[in-house]
């Protein structure tokens, strides 16, 4: 029978109880230890809601409330919503009212605003109520948590996940990496950002610690992989590339890694040779997966011997094969089968659809083994379309780039428009392009084009800042008498570009 999120931690808990499961900013909580004031901050959650919430958000960032929070709303068999402290307040409130949020569990050193649409629960972790004696009632087929991705239209969408679909996802990675006690799991990402739930449940499914990086550890990635004696690293490559510009990756620089994987955006082989040298008794693995194919789907294990790597038109690193579980058929243009087209997926770690149904028009087809077909009701048989361009190499899957204006940024995934409609909302401004071009280190930039009138750069980019996160800021923002066009009369983003670069 399939586990959710809290059975996962609860078996570790009741095998290693007096094992260390967390350590961040400075403090070290056991199995034990972070399972009751996980039980505490649930007695908090059904008191305040008299009841256990069927939906809470979740306003912490790294801090032993956030990860005890994200416990408690999982013990009580409610879906876990992460807000982003480090995000402006325009985009958590839009976030809680469209995910219909019972209650927000928000860490007291967070200072959550007060504007959030739904009740808060503002906490620390002293004087809490007495702690539950059960957890909740546990439903493989319910929603693990909602995550919300960057949306065209201009509003973000809600993407939700089951824990029938974790539960695949943990039993495949868990044994894959040896995940157990006395392994060390850097803790990298973001409660917003799906690749999260790997670092605390496929640390804790295994028994292993997790162990949260501070406020500027990961612009010190070496330093902080040697002081913490890590095994385990997870993490986008932008972090590598971080690490070469300050030339930290020197030859055996990280001896403690056993095994280091990437997600989030393509890995050059130029990034993994690097990583390799400086961390050479580390298995190296590049994942690749969408939100909606929770957390990750694929997989390839580059060979010891540098040698025998693959050689990509691109210099990427293949993303490999599918896990077990998950179908996968490439399209052309014309929804035939083909060696290089649109990667499509189904299978158990396929979500079940977004939260706003409106949003699913054009990201299902059907597929008769033939000929897909689109615009119909979306089942457990309908085939997920990525938006990414892959091709069959030697035997693996090989990302070539995406199909649409998605781009990913330091691991997130932005959508352009969502950008070019947030400066089109901005006083004065009659037409908004957005283009990602590659920095001087290769990875992408944002630069914005506007017209209108009356418009100040400077103020333009800072109020994309009052509403979007950081990574969706661009660098730069250039105000044109007018946008070229192509022959057909649309914005030409190609010259767009090129203006921009000058």
């Amino acid at each position: 029978m399939a586990r959710t999120l809290y059975q996962w931690f609860a078996g570790s808990a009741a095998r290693y109880g007096d094992r260390i499961a967390l350590e961040t900013g400075g403090v070290r909580l056991t199995y034990a230890e972070l399972d009751a004031l996980s039980a505490r901050l649930a007695a908090e959650l059904v008191r305040a809601c008299d009841g256990p919430p069927a939906r809470a958000g979740l306003y912490a960032a790294r801090t032993p409330l956030a990860f005890a929070g994200y416990l408690a709303i999982q013990r009580l068999g409610a879906t876990t919503v992460p807000l982003n402290p480090a995000v402006p307040g325009a985009r958590n409130r839009t976030v809680a009212a469209t995910a219909g949020l019972d209650v927000v569990l928000a860490d007291a050193t967070a200072h959550p605003p007060p504007e959030l649409p739904a009740p808060v629960l503002s906490l620390d972790t002293d004087g809490l109520a007495a702690p539950l004696t059960a957890a909740g009632a546990a439903d493989p087929d319910g929603l693990a948590y909602v995550l919300f991705t960057s949306g065209s239209t201009g509003t973000p969408k809600g993407v939700p996940v089951r824990h029938r679909s974790v539960d695949a996802y943990l039993s495949h990675v868990v044994p894959r990496y040896g995940l157990g006690p006395g392994c060390r799991v850097s803790q990298t990402f973001d409660l917003t950002f799906d690749l999260s739930v790997f670092d605390m449940f496929a640390t804790w499914g295994g028994g292993a610690t997790l162990v949260v990086p501070g406020r500027y550890d990961l612009l010190k990635p070496v330093a902080f992989v040697n002081r913490e004696r890590l095994t385990h690293w997870f993490s986008v490559p932008s972090v590598v590339s971080l690490a070469m510009r300050l030339r930290r990756l020197t030859p055996a620089a990280m001896p403690s890694l056993r095994w280091s994987l990437f997600c989030g955006e393509p890995l050059s082989l130029r990034q993994a040779a690097a990583w390799q040298a400086a961390a050479p008794e580390s298995v190296l693995e590049n994942l690749y997966g969408p939100t909606e194919l929770t957390i990750s789907c694929t997989q390839y294990r580059l060979p010891a011997d540098p040698a025998g790597w693959p050689r990509t038109a691109n210099g990427t690193v293949p993303i490999g094969l599918p896990y077990p579980g998950v179908e996968h058929v490439l399209l052309d243009g014309d929804g035939r089968p083909a060696a290089e087209g649109e990667l499509c997926l189904r299978g158990v770690q396929r979500f079940p659809g977004y939260a706003d149904p409106a949003d699913d028009a054009g990201r299902f087809t059907s597929f008769d083994g033939v000929r897909a077909r689109d615009g119909e009701p979306v089942t457990g048989e309908s085939w997920y379309r990525t938006g990414d361009r892959v091709a069959w190499r030697d035997g693996l899957l090989v990302h070539l780039g995406r199909l649409d204006q998605q781009v990913k940024i330091s691991g997130h995934r932005v959508e352009l428009g969502e950008i070019e409609a947030t400066l089109r909302g901005l006083p004065g401004v009659h037409e908004a392009v957005v283009v990602a071009l590659p920095g001087a280190d290769g990875e992408l930039e944002l630069e914005a084009a506007c017209t209108g009138h009356g418009l100040d750069a400077v103020a333009l980019a800072k109020g994309v800042a009052a509403v979007l996160p950081g990574y969706m800021v661009p660098r730069s923002v250039t105000v044109l008498g007018e946008l070229p066009l192509n022959a057909n009369g649309k914005v030409d983003r190609r010259a767009v570009a090129g203006a921009l670069r000058g």
